[in-house]
């Protein structure tokens, strides 16, 4: 069976007023290789042609480099800083991941890369946390962050904002970010546990504000709808980020567009990138 080309329709592009320097992109579950469990979903059930881009999601690897090569071809570039993500803070320098597996071909465990170079891309993957990806406004450096719950109480957000701000010689306030999609504040469900992560070390209008971001759940005593985009805006808002977009696209209840952990468990990665060209010419259908 034939499954469709990977096209621009298929992905999410960030709706910034930035430098046409700055492209970056987040994919969706179309556009690939990979068949079900790691498929596509249409007219109500899952078929082939799903854009996995996990190599340790279960799935053929021979699809995933498939899936990869698709992407990057689209997107113009020849190669990514793929890291192998932990649900931690660690950040590195984008290039220093091309540099290791150029080396080793071993990976470098991260969650989040930043760079300065032109053409080299920073991407993280995700299935439910939430791609978070910084860039300044002329387009001088850029990032890209993993954020689930734990990187994000962790402080996966804040430190990558700082790390691109002094990449780009500017102010944190003087950065943009993107909230791509995750799990959203009526899917998330978790613990006091996850709760307390946050709540613990902030007080004032920042404390009040944290404990609107969970919900108690009315049916299950002890836990709570969490809202992760939330949560990412009040960790920007200490820094004084304020030019934030997205935050809009739930993983969970968008079946027809992306994978979800949380929903179905096995199933494929989806990936988000930021990069510089210095060519200046804005991604186009």
């Amino acid at each position: 069976m034939s499954v469709p080309e990977l096209s621009f329709a298929d992905l999410v592009q960030p709706a910034w007023n930035v430098s046409p320097r700055v492209r970056a992109l987040v994919t969706t579950r179309n556009g690939g290789v990979s068949l079900p469990p790691f498929g596509r979903w249409q007219d109500g059930a899952e078929q082939p042609g799903g854009l996995n881009l996990g190599m340790k999601a279960g799935d053929d690897p021979a699809a995933v480099a498939i899936n990869r090569a698709r992407l990057l071809t689209l997107a113009g570039v020849s190669e990514a800083a793929w890291l192998e993500q932990i649900h931690g803070a660690g950040i590195v320098r984008a290039e220093d991941v091309l540099a290791q597996r150029h080396a080793s071909d071993a990976p470098t465990r991260a969650d989040a890369s930043i760079t300065d170079r032109p053409g080299t891309v920073c991407v993280v993957m995700v299935a439910d946390c939430m791609p978070v990806l910084f860039c300044d406004e002329a387009g001088r450096a850029v990032g890209a962050a993993h954020a689930g719950w734990r990187g994000l109480a962790a402080g996966i957000v804040e430190q990558t904002a700082q790390r691109v701000a002094e990449l780009a010689g500017v102010e944190t306030s003087a950065l943009h970010a993107y909230l791509g999609p995750s799990i959203g504040p009526d899917a998330f469900e978790v613990g006091a546990d996850v709760r307390d992560a946050f709540m613990n070390g902030v007080d004032g209008a920042q404390r009040e504000a944290t404990a609107n971001a969970f919900v108690e759940h009315q049916h299950n005593p002890g836990k709570y709808f969490a809202d992760l985009p939330a949560l990412a805006r009040l960790r920007l808002q200490r820094l004084g980020v304020t030019r934030v977009v997205g935050g809009d696209l739930c993983t969970v209840t968008q079946r027809d567009r992306f994978y979800s952990y949380r929903r179905d468990r096995e199933t494929g990665r989806m990936a988000a990138l930021i990069w510089l060209d210095d060519q200046a010419n804005k991604i186009a259908d």
